[in-house]
């Protein structure tokens, strides 16, 4: 291993200087190559807990970090780069193909190395997010990313967050070494299938981004066996491995898209699958026209019902399927299926199980545990509900609290869809997310006379 790693760290020389010689400084390189990487999605991190021992600089810690916020609302940042935007490969969707005349630039290691490092110092960031065009060759651009983590590791003692990209094509061996230095590690499947890829990205094979997939998982498996033999063992990968699918380029529908992500989740083990609404940046005559934009609401729904499988429960199947292959763009996933399933409702807060709590729109994870603890000791009723964190706006259609529901309702797919979508319908909350009414006739300002407390009571218990 240590011969490998002296290979590694020893790149060609004279490809070295070709790096070397730019003309530009650091600075104009970063304005290029962050600009570049803005399309990559696939880096919101967790899952690490690293501190630094008193040695070497940062810490890793595992509230989450790059593009998210911590527990006290923070937002925590990676510098986000390419290594470089040259290509080799021609994908269509892509701003940095090989045919695209745009500006170019390369970092070297040494120089990735020293903005990290002066970017960390000055508070902006607390990690790397580290992604890369195909220059040269898969090898030989993997052999130049390992070199950037293994001067931050080993020679500037960083031991902050570090996600970079696998490169597809590129030597199991590589991956490997890069795998014991890096945080977490993702490998782009692109677009949902492979006969996207023969169209859009003719360069990229399914089994090439398969291949490293499945290295990264068998890898990530047999280092926790030999962490519980042997303590000191270093870590592969100890975040886990994620992914990015581009939406709209190509003409999956949405079944097919959640199909593929549930299909990675069971056979990968992958902690995230990214979605990107597709950009149009370049003009071809293969790419779809987007005349409203890219499809931010789609992607939208897919991160929603992305959710629930991984922490819900819920099948693709379930929410969708051939002969109903869209979400719904006025509902979420979770309302659209409640709706369809009004045979499983209401559910009665006191009795159901942890799962069934699950599939209530308005409660989540963390409020139906709150529930079923809470309820060992009392009975729940909507007041206790609404302080333990349900949404009562959308849960009150579906559930009751020991037998009643929190105000007369129809169960009926309709009037719910109605009342969830239109503000007209809605019932309305004042500030403390208990004192309701129900929108009526009383609303229109064309009245000259307020309406009494007995108006509203009819109004509310649906006598008018």
């Amino acid at each position: 291993m240590l011969e490998s790693k002296q290979n590694i760290c020893s790149v060609e020389r004279v490809e070295m200087d070709y790096i070397v010689e730019s003309k530009m400084t650091a600075l104009e390189k970063l304005g290029i190559l962050s600009d570049a990487a803005k399309y990559d999605v696939a880096c919101t991190s967790s899952g690490v807990d690293r501190q630094s021992g008193g040695e070497g600089m940062g810490n890793c810690v595992a509230s989450g970090i790059c593009h998210s916020f911590s527990a006290d609302g923070r937002c925590i940042s990676l510098l986000k780069i390419l290594l470089t935007n040259e290509c080799i490969y021609d994908c269509k969707y892509c701003i940095n193909r090989r045919s695209n005349d745009v500006p170019r630039a390369t970092f070297t290691p040494e120089e990735v190395c020293d903005l990290t490092l002066q970017f960390y110092r000055r508070n902006y960031i607390e990690g790397l997010f580290l992604s890369s065009g195909i220059l040269h060759n898969p090898n030989f651009t993997m052999e130049l990313l390992y070199r950037c983590l293994y001067l931050l590791r080993h020679v500037h003692g960083f031991q902050g967050y570090i996600h970079v990209k696998a490169i597809p094509g590129a030597d199991a061996r590589l991956i490997q070494m890069i795998g014991f230095l890096a945080d977490r590690m993702s490998i782009n499947l692109e677009l949902p299938t492979a006969e996207g890829l023969r169209v859009l990205a003719p360069n990229k094979h399914r089994k090439t981004i398969l291949a490293p997939m499945r290295q990264i998982q068998t890898g990530i498996t047999e280092n926790k066996n030999e962490i519980v033999l042997y303590r000191n063992a270093p870590h592969f990968v100890p975040a886990g491995q994620s992914t990015q699918m581009i939406i709209g380029a190509t003409p999956e529908s949405d079944f097919q898209i959640m199909s593929v992500a549930e299909g990675l989740y069971q056979k990968f083990a992958l902690k995230r699958v990214f979605y990107s609404a597709f950009v149009k940046v370049n003009e071809d005559s293969t790419l779809p026209a987007l005349p409203e934009g890219p499809p931010l609401l789609r992607e939208h729904r897919l991160y929603q019902a992305d959710w629930l499988l991984r922490f819900y429960g819920f099948q693709a199947k379930e929410l969708l399927d051939e002969k109903r292959p869209y979400f719904n763009v006025f509902l979420d996933p979770k309302e659209d299926w409640a709706v369809r399933h009004l045979e499983q409702f209401p559910v009665e807060i006191n009795r159901a199980s942890y799962e069934m709590l699950l599939r209530v729109p308005g409660i989540g994870v963390k409020s139906a545990q709150r529930i079923v603890r809470a309820r060992r000791t009392a009975r729940l009723d909507f007041d206790a509900l609404r302080k333990i964190g349900v949404v009562l706006k959308r849960a009150l259609y579906f559930i009751t609290c020991s037998g009643k529901t929190m105000y007369p309702i129809k169960l009926q797919e309709d009037y719910i869809v109605r009342n969830l979508t239109d503000e007209k319908e809605r019932v309305s909350f004042s500030h403390d997310g208990m004192s309701y009414r129900q929108m009526s006739l009383f609303d229109d300002g064309s009245f000259w006379s307020a309406p009494t407390v007995v108006d509203r009571q009819q109004a509310i218990l649906g006598q008018l």
